[in-house]
């Protein structure tokens, strides 16, 4: 009988493992060890996932809790994958896949599979977990974990093509997929920062918990070329849904992801968050607590940007707020939404941690998205080391068991949106005490001055001055003008504006500029928080 769990190296298996990039078990050269194959099909694995979904929902079976609570952060920062037992470590393809082992903070085992397609059809092999894949000290508490126990996750490492002197594939990777079913990629400026999710569900509802399913399969199809294209299949499996999820990653300036994927629902969900991104922000210039922390700004994303079916361009800064806030953005069809790191100036951050190249993630359908909402969730917190943003998109129909959905959408991973508006964009929020310089400042009115750049803004005659326009759900504008800002860039301008609104509501607000009927800026919304106390006398 043929063990599932490992290759007989007869003439076809070596073939297989050639065909994998990988040696043959005659050669001394370390290799992965690999199941049995079996049949493997996008379709295949949609229909499984409806079945999944049609049952109850059981929760798989891994390592003992006692193990896993010793493989911690301490251990973990001691355990590194050897890159000779990498996938695709000798080709075919680009870039090798390296893999993450069980631990402390992620628990769940995930099976990893290799696609081999063959003339008669693709087959889809198990990667058998063995601590013989990691470099670890004698005493460390994964070598407690048996053979075939599973792995985390995986990274996609750099090309192995590639100028190693400049980026070693072995020392450097561009996209991981560790943890529920959250994922990430580096942008151009080669620095990891906010994630994707597969799914979201019930995000900061106060009546029941949050759920976050998991990615339990990953199918890794062999590359056909060296081009930049990797294909991942992943199964999903939660209390109340299963799916099935195909990614096409590009490795291009950034990274590009196509995303299809199958949904079906076994238990109704309140709130079902749509290709869901994830991200930090504790302050900004927008508004700091006093003394709080040595540096200028801490955030991964400093806005959430809109482009609506309309053709609208929004951008919405992000909040630290005083409890969870949730906005929601209807539209029908969106052209696309994502949270952005537009500050890219060195000088406002001042840490070494690279806040300045911090990617910015924007989500494109493919395929309608239909009636819903760009929903923002902001979540109080203090300190970086949280993520407390969430942006998706919540369809307007409920959600209910025995629903399904059939996706596509594109995530960009870039230093910039990919289709930026050709108006002016903000670029600073800032806020203070109301009123006139050298006068009493009045209680219960706070000052904002809005920044604009680029666009018809730097094509103004001499003379003219934008004018702004704008709105709020509650309060009244006062003190309102615009000026250039006095730094000598063509085109940078601010709108000044006193808001007078009592009481501890929210307020949201508007803002565009425009000169005669021609409009000149994105448009700025914003929620104003109120201190919980009433009071404003001090930006905190």
């Amino acid at each position: 009988m043929i063990d599932r769990r490992t290759f007989i190296v007869s003439a076809g298996a070596t073939a297989a493992l050639a065909a994998l990039g990988i040696r043959s078990s005659a050669d001394p050269v370390p290799s992965l060890k690999f199941g049995g194959g079996k049949p493997f099909s996008f379709d295949e694995l949609i229909s499984r996932a409806k079945e999944l979904a049609s049952r109850p929902y059981e929760q798989g079976k891994g390592p003992s809790d006692e193990v896993l609570n010793k493989i911690d952060y301490d251990a973990l920062s001691k355990i590194h994958f050897k890159p000779e037992y990498a996938l695709f470590a000798n080709g075919p393809g680009q870039f090798p896949i390296t893999f993450f082992p069980l631990g402390l903070y992620s628990r769940t085992p995930v099976q990893m599979h290799v696609i081999d397609n063959t003339p008669s059809g693709s087959m889809a092999h198990e990667i058998i977990y063995d601590a013989a894949y990691f470099d670890m000290p004698a005493d460390s508490p994964l070598r407690r974990l048996s053979e075939g126990s599973g792995f985390a996750g995986f990274r996609i490492q750099e090309s192995r093509l590639g100028d190693q002197s400049k980026l070693d594939w072995k020392k450097n990777d561009w996209a991981a997929f560790l943890g529920a079913s959250y994922f990430r990629a580096i942008g151009e400026l080669y620095q990891y920062g906010l994630s994707a999710r597969g799914i979201a569900i019930n995000t900061t509802l106060p009546d029941q918990p949050e759920e976050f399913p998991n990615f339990t399969e990953f199918y890794f199809e062999t590359p056909k070329s060296d081009g930049d294209l990797m294909t991942v299949y992943a199964m999903l499996n939660g209390p109340s849904i299963a799916g099935a999820y195909r990614f096409d990653l590009h490795r291009t300036k950034g990274v590009v992801m196509e995303v299809e994927t199958a949904l079906f629902l076994r238990k109704d969900v309140e709130r079902l968050g749509i290709a869901p991104a994830t991200s930090m922000y504790w302050f900004s210039e927008t508004k700091k607590p006093t003394a709080i922390d040595w540096r200028p700004e801490v955030h991964d994303s400093d806005g959430l940007a809109m482009w609506t079916s309309a053709g609208e361009h929004l951008w919405r800064p992000l909040n630290d707020p005083h409890h969870v806030e949730a906005s929601a953005f209807s539209d029908t069809d969106p052209r696309g939404f994502g949270l952005l790191q537009r500050d890219r100036n060195f000088d406002h951050y001042l840490d070494g941690v690279f806040y300045d190249r911090r990617p910015s993630l924007w989500i494109e359908p493919l395929n309608p998205f239909g009636k819903g909402a760009i929903q923002l969730i902001e979540i109080p917190t203090e300190d970086e080391i949280h993520d407390n943003i969430v942006a998706m998109w919540v369809p307007t129909d409920p959600a209910k068991a025995g629903s399904s959905y059939r996706l596509r959408y594109r995530l960009h991973w870039l230093a910039d949106e990919p289709f930026p508006t050709p108006l002016a964009r903000c670029v600073a929020t800032r806020m203070g005490n109301g009123g006139v310089p050298g006068q009493p400042r009045p209680q219960g009115v706070r000052k904002f001055m809005v920044e604009f750049l680029g666009g018809p803004l730097a094509d103004l005659p001499f003379g003219v001055k934008p004018e702004p326009v704008l709105w709020a759900s509650r309060g009244t504008f006062s003190y309102i003008f615009t000026e250039a800002v006095p730094d000598g860039v063509s085109g940078h301008w601010r709108a000044q504006f006193d808001l007078t609104a009592t009481g501890n509501d929210p307020v949201d607000m508007k803002l565009y500029l425009k000169n005669g009927d021609k409009v000149l800026s994105e448009t700025w919304v914003y929620q104003y928080l109120p201190f919980p106390t009433g009071g404003m006398g001090q930006v905190w």
